[in-house]
């Protein structure tokens, strides 16, 4: 079989070399680049009021460095989306993971506010390379009797990056001298562990390919309908987790009128900790019932930040925080297994790629949007706003689920007599 000139081995998912690890290996090491990925986005999250107060920095300042990741993302993804299909998933892990560990030195050092842009952008080059090619080796490397499994599992290994991302940040920050230091030191450590496990790895090149060059995103027509409602339930989960990440923060701090980072960070770890736990049991939930859970839950949790805020209430941030997480768990997990139902693997890493930068380009959106109505007015009516917009993009994604569920009824009545003459 040939894509663009690339030969793939019959009957096998593209091994030359099987390295000290072999699939069970070649799929932990996997995931531990996508929660490296999480780990890495979440890292500053609990530090950004401290950066605030030293260096002065505004509510869209914060949130712009925030999504300053995902805007190195939208760069990247276009351009090597499709690299991991021409050059192998590890390869391309390796690279990603290495520019990740680079960010955490950047931010390690940082004596201004530059440095944190500079810091967000090797981290959200290294996140676009790294994330779509790990999420297609996990899936090509499952061994699990259920085919969601892969899903789950990536899902629960974002989830966990993050919750000990947000946690230990936290701690660290509060009772450890150097607050702004630590952090990005144990990222330093885990990206080297992570580079390690990947270099023992099995080779999963093509047999042959032609020389690479960049590929504008497509998704093929047969697919376009999933494929949509699949990116925007992702897109959902991550434009809430934008709020959080950029803001939660504050947010605590202004509820619960403490600056104890530990507090915070604990706090915001809840979110993620919820996530992760959810997913553990999705691994047999059909993907198109996880997306329809998770987006109904989606906008019961948009009244609980939007009531959180208005009232500043502690109890309903925390309220906001868990059914959010479980929220987030299902409409990504299904989104994912959505895709994983329907794109070929000589695509996968493409398709993959062009979901999340439509994702992450919503999340962008959001953050800096966001950040900007907390600037110029209020942070309870930024997020008011904010719950409007997300709750209306629920409702586009029920809305295509209503339609690929008639889809599938029709295609299903059609009788091989009436769809095809003999």
């Amino acid at each position: 079989m040939t894509q663009r000139g690339t030969v793939w081995p019959e009957n096998t998912s593209r091994p030359r070399k099987q390295g000290r690890l072999g699939r069970r290996g070649a799929f932990w090491a996997s995931a531990s680049v996508l929660a490296l990925v999480l780990w890495s986005s979440g890292a500053p999250s609990v530090l950004y009021p401290i950066y605030a107060e030293q260096w002065d920095l505004t509510p869209l300042i914060i949130t712009t460095v925030f999504a300053t990741y995902q805007l190195a993302l939208i760069v990247v993804l276009p351009l090597f989306g499709n690299l991991s299909d021409q050059l192998g998933r590890r390869r391309v892990m390796i690279v990603g993971v290495a520019l990740i560990a680079a960010s955490a030195i950047l931010f390690a050092v940082a004596p201004n506010v530059a440095f944190l842009f500079a810091g967000r952008v090797l981290q959200g080059a290294g996140a676009g390379l790294a994330m779509g090619a790990a999420t297609a080796s996990l899936i090509e490397n499952n061994t699990a009797s259920s085919p969601r499994f892969a899903s789950s599992m990536a899902t629960v290994a974002t989830a966990t990056g993050l919750t000990l991302a947000l946690a230990l940040s936290g701690v660290l920050a509060r009772f450890v001298p150097l607050p702004l230091l630590w952090s990005y030191i144990v990222l330093l450590i885990l990206s080297l562990a992570s580079i390690a496990a990947l270099m023992c790895a099995p080779d999963d090149r093509p047999i042959h390919v032609q020389r690479w060059r960049p590929q504008v995103p497509s998704v093929p027509q047969g697919i376009r309908l999933r494929f949509s409602i699949a990116t925007l339930s992702v897109s959902l989960a991550y434009c809430v987790g934008a709020i959080f990440l950029s803001l939660g923060a504050h947010m605590i701090t202004q509820f619960a009128h403490t600056e104890n980072s530990a507090i915070v960070g604990i706090l915001l770890g809840c979110s993620a900790a919820a996530i992760g736990i959810t997913a553990l049991f999705l691994s047999r939930v059909p993907a198109h019932t996880s997306v329809w859970i998770g987006v109904t839950l989606t906008v019961l949790s948009l009244g609980l930040m939007a009531a959180a805020s208005a009232f500043g209430s502690i109890s309903l941030f925390l309220g906001w925080c868990v059914i959010g997480g479980i929220a987030y768990s299902f409409a990504f997990t299904g989104g994912l297994g959505l895709i994983n139902s329907v794109a070929s693997e000589r695509h996968r890493g493409a398709t993959l790629s062009l979901l999340y930068l439509i994702a992450y380009a919503l999340q962008a959106g959001t953050a800096i949007g966001v950040g900007a109505l907390a600037t110029t007015g209020s942070l309870s009516t930024a997020v008011g706003i904010a719950a409007l917009s997300l709750a209306a993009l629920s409702a586009a994604v029920l809305v295509l689920m209503i339609l690929d569920v008639r889809e599938r009824r029709s295609n299903a009545d059609l009788s091989p007599s009436t769809s095809r003459p003999l």
